[in-house]
């Protein structure tokens, strides 16, 4: 992950820069918790259905040989259809919107 420079850039063209190459690696390189360490782009281009898809054959034929070392099952290999970056959260006593 490219360091963000904490003195600020010299020049608009150093910060735009700085921004393309962390933008590049956010969307390209970094596999996120939240699409179960996929990257963005094979979020994007479908890529995440056959990752997934192996990631799932390994998961059950490695419980298969050991499960003893799964009590609890496998990780989920399913994505939400809809992710959002920052939902909107409800409050659960009265199902009110929180900004």
């Amino acid at each position: 992950m490219p360091a963000f420079p904490h003195n600020g850039f010299e020049t608009i063209i150093e910060a735009r820069e700085w921004t393309h190459e962390f933008a590049q690696y956010y969307n390209v390189e970094h596999r996120h918790s939240g699409l179960k360490y996929i990257t963005p782009i094979q979020r994007h281009n479908g890529d995440y259905k056959k990752i997934l898809e192996n990631r799932k054959e390994i998961l059950e034929a490695a419980r298969a040989k050991q499960p003893e070392r799964w009590t609890r099952g496998i990780q989920s290999c399913e994505l939400e259809e809809e992710i959002w970056l920052n939902p909107v959260k409800k409050r659960q006593d009265q199902n009110r919107e929180v900004i």
